[in-house]
């Protein structure tokens, strides 16, 4: 096994319905923060953390994913021969040099923990991060998956990107439960009710995983919802002490939802207004 990590995958098949009607043939996740898709800010993430291997576990109706990523010649064409040469090079670079994108085709939605699997030939038995694109996260550096990356490379053990939220809402998300030594944790508890003793710790959309995760997932059997639950599968090998936790820097905006969406948005627009 590879302990360096330059691969990572990016789940994007959903339907984005909370969206519709603009996400009927449009992906949500290039739905754009001001001018930029979200799928664009998370990829911009991942290679600030050294990885050059994307896989895009798609479904139905993403094609306008690939194009994104993929060389458009006439519209760089068009560009500079309006003497727009900024924004020509914005098209050409929305990739460096020496990145690959791969996308693996998730034909039915069975939940992240199956989105995951969909990506195991690809990611050839070596470690990985995992970026859910809903998450968007304000930029610092190293980054958020940079941190995760670091802690790997420290101890070789899975690592979750964790934040604390307000209890009322700790039903919503994955909660840690630490061991009270250090960042390791002893257990992964899918949306607990409100009134559950746990740490108010959530588990956010970047995580950084061993390869042992894909055995662990096959052996699974249908959780919440009848899907594959990552949560469920990483629950597991937190109890094996396999697991620890980076706490985010930065803001962290639910863009699965409209609300966050639009909070996100006035955020960055904010930003850059009064730069």
């Amino acid at each position: 096994m590879n302990r360096k990590i330059i691969k990572a995958v990016f789940p994007v098949a959903g339907f984005g319905t909370r969206f519709l009607p603009a996400t009927k043939a449009m992906p949500k996740e290039l739905l754009p923060i001001v001018d930029k898709p979200l799928i664009q800010c998370a990829v911009e993430e991942a290679i600030a953390a050294g990885i050059d291997t994307l896989f895009f576990v798609t479904g139905r109706n993403k094609r306008t994913l690939e194009d994104h990523f993929d060389a458009n010649h006439e519209l760089e064409t068009i560009l500079r021969a309006k003497g727009k040469d900024a924004q020509a090079e914005m098209v050409r670079n929305s990739l460096p040099a020496g990145v690959e994108c791969i996308f693996v085709r998730q034909a039915e939605q069975l939940g992240l923990g199956h989105a995951a699997l969909c990506a195991e030939r690809a990611a050839g038995g070596d470690p990985f991060a995992v970026l859910l694109a809903d998450d968007f996260l304000t930029y610092y550096e190293p980054g958020v998956t940079a941190d995760l990356v670091l802690a790997f490379d420290a101890c070789g053990k899975s690592q979750l990107s964790v934040m604390e939220v307000d209890r009322p809402d700790i039903s919503k998300y994955g909660v840690v439960v630490p061991n009270g030594l250090g960042a390791d944790i002893v257990g992964l508890v899918e949306k607990p009710d409100a009134n559950d003793p746990h740490p108010n710790l959530a588990s956010i959309g970047r995580y950084v995983l061993t390869p042992h995760i894909f055995q662990t997932l096959r052996g699974l059997s249908a959780g919440s919802g009848g899907e594959i639950q990552l949560a469920d599968a990483i629950n597991i090998h937190a109890r094996k002490g396999l697991v620890e936790t980076v706490r985010l820097n930065g803001r962290r905006f639910d863009c699965g939802s409209v609300a966050g969406f639009m909070a996100a948005s006035t955020h960055e627009f904010a930003l850059r207004r009064f730069r």
